[in-house]
């Protein structure tokens, strides 16, 4: 079950895109560490992620939380059987999420991850 989908965008100041999130758009702060995660507070599926420079070397455009890590599993099982490029291994993160990056058949870089039981940080 999909859970979310959101994009990720450049944040070169990270206050300073924290504050343009917050105080212009309205959203609600959800996580900082390791990236910003904002979200809209009457809808908390609508969200915005800006992760820190330097944080991964290949930059995904779009992130989709699949719900369980058992969904990443299977969906990195498929994306190998049809031959799509791993950008980003299978990993399960120290921030409590299992992912990989994919890219789709257009050359986007996806974000596929699911919180994992113990680290329910942005759901």
């Amino acid at each position: 079950m999909i859970r979310r989908i959101f994009p990720y965008v450049e944040g070169k100041d990270p206050a300073a895109s924290r504050d343009f999130y917050v105080e212009v758009l309205g959203l609600e702060v959800a996580m900082e560490d390791p990236v910003l995660g904002l979200r809209a507070p009457a809808n908390p599926s609508a969200q915005v992620l800006i992760p820190p420079a330097g944080m991964d070397e290949i930059v995904p455009r779009v992130g989709i939380d699949v719900g369980e890590p058992e969904a990443v599993d299977a969906a990195h099982a498929e994306a190998l059987r049809r031959g799509l490029r791993i950008v980003y291994p299978l990993t399960d993160e120290p921030w409590g999420v299992r992912r990989f990056f994919v890219e789709d058949p257009g050359g986007t870089v996806v974000n596929v991850l699911a919180h994992r039981p113990q680290a329910a940080t942005m759901r």
